[in-house]
């Protein structure tokens, strides 16, 4: 299993844009990658799935769609997650998991590793 470290939260006002970063410690080749987020007193909840290159797309909640775009660099080991025109509703704590699958899952429990997540507020 890879370790994994999310980085890049922080304060923003509504409207902007945050990047949110997640190093693993070894190869994530072979590893579907994904992003949680937790708001207060709620439960986790599915963000985006990006699956190893070439075996498909990256797909996303809802929620999220249009605003947020995950991405990976197999060569750094290291995933992003691009958040555009944030809201107060999106204010969370972001996680960051690996499947030890090609394939990606919007079930958390498909996930091996998670890191310790990153806060992002949202307010003005």
């Amino acid at each position: 299993q890879v370790k994994l470290v999310e980085s890049g939260g922080g304060l923003v006002q509504p409207g902007e844009s945050l990047r949110l970063s997640c190093a693993a410690s070894g190869s994530i080749r072979g590893y579907a990658m994904g992003w949680y987020l937790q708001a207060p007193g709620k439960q986790r909840e599915w963000v985006g799935t990006i699956p190893s290159p070439y075996v498909g797309t990256v797909f996303y909640a809802d929620s999220v769609k249009g605003r947020f775009t995950i991405s990976r660099d197999d060569a750094k080991n290291e995933v992003h997650l691009y958040m555009n025109n944030l809201k107060p509703e999106d204010t969370a704590v972001y996680y960051c998991a690996a499947r030890s699958s090609i394939f990606g899952s919007s079930s958390p429990t498909a996930y091996d590793s998670w890191g310790q997540g990153t806060q992002v507020t949202v307010s003005s």
